[in-house]
């Protein structure tokens, strides 16, 4: 089997080592480099564990995309901050130690020529999923915090497995559609799609997605598996000779409204065409084997007292294969 495409959820993982990594570890300047140095080290964990040829880190460039909060207002509304009464709110809820370190962390990346992809009004979620899904060629390995990704999993036209960070990137478990089909009772043959669906039928309190009242995990599962996709469903609900209950059949029908909208919400935006819609930080998403800018490299090495996890992200470009 050929290297993997490795897809990282840039902002899931950093927002991760920020509270992974104790703020004490500082530059020497005493600037936090926590969360940059936590990222460093889990890319080079990362790369030795997946051994990919191609990296990208998919950037949040737009973390709730209005197209989204149009359709359901009360997307992710309560991680926003509104800092003065009557302005409009649309920020999140960021650690003020956060934010200048994802700017070093864009440093580094460009000084190593490692990609990164973003595109206006879109999630990290929907550059790793128009990446995914126009994926011809290679694995494809996910990387995230966020379950919300496990509707990307398949096995044609080449897998896509998940490593899911839930438990932290020591404990990730990699997913396909056989594991999310045995634990969330979804048809594997569209356990991926399946997902999304009983996502949306359940609502997702984390961001803010109400769900059909009344309809929880295994309420959902239970109707995918009786009915095979969220469309049949729909239609057995519509149709009065179907076998479905009339409790059922009236909830869905009650929030009709509600499915017809969600559904972009929920599903990551897979009409994006990577090569002409996504701001792209290199020509290429050939993973390195060495930094493309050494001597930019050990100057933010020594600037922000990262050496070390510098050095351990290199070891691990040093493993792959020659290409």
């Amino acid at each position: 089997m050929s290297a993997p495409l490795v897809l990282l959820d840039g902002a899931s993982m950093w927002f991760r080592s920020y509270f992974g990594v104790p703020s004490s570890i500082t530059a020497p300047d005493g600037r936090p480099v926590n969360a940059l140095r936590g990222f460093l080290d889990a890319v080079a964990t990362v790369i030795t564990r997946e051994r990919p040829g191609r990296l990208v880190v998919c950037r949040d460039d737009d973390w709730r995309p209005q197209w989204r909060v149009d359709l359901i207002p009360s997307y992710k509304a309560h991680r926003v901050v509104e800092e003065n009464p009557g302005d409009e709110p649309d920020l999140e809820e960021v650690p003020d130690d956060l934010t200048p370190q994802v700017d070093m962390i864009m440093e580094v990346l460009d000084a190593f020529g490692i990609a990164t992809a973003g595109a206006p009004e879109c999630e990290a979620d929907d550059i790793l999923g128009a990446l995914t899904i126009h994926e011809r060629r290679d694995p494809v390995v996910v990387v995230s915090g966020d379950r919300d990704l496990l509707q990307l999993v398949r096995d044609e036209p080449v897998p896509v497995r998940v490593l899911y960070l839930g438990r932290g990137l020591a404990k990730a478990t990699k997913w396909g559609p056989e594991e999310v089909a045995d634990t969330y009772g979804v048809p594997v043959q569209r356990a991926g799609a399946a997902y999304a669906e009983l996502a949306l039928l359940r609502g997702d309190p984390s961001d803010g997605l109400p769900g059909v009242p009344g309809v929880g995990d295994k309420t959902a599962a239970t109707l995918l598996a009786q009915h095979g996709s969220l469309e049949d469903i729909l239609a057995a609900a519509r149709d009065p000779k179907s076998k479905m209950s009339k409790a059922y059949r009236t909830k869905l029908m009650a929030a009709a409204d509600y499915i017809e909208k969600a559904g972009p919400v929920v599903k990551v935006a897979s009409n994006l065409a990577p090569d002409a819609e996504l701001d792209w930080s290199t020509a290429s998403d050939a993973l390195p084997l060495a930094a493309e800018h050494p001597r930019k490299v050990a100057k933010l090495a020594e600037q922000y007292g990262v050496t070390s996890s510098i050095a351990r992200l290199q070891k691990a470009l040093d493993g792959l294969p020659n290409r």
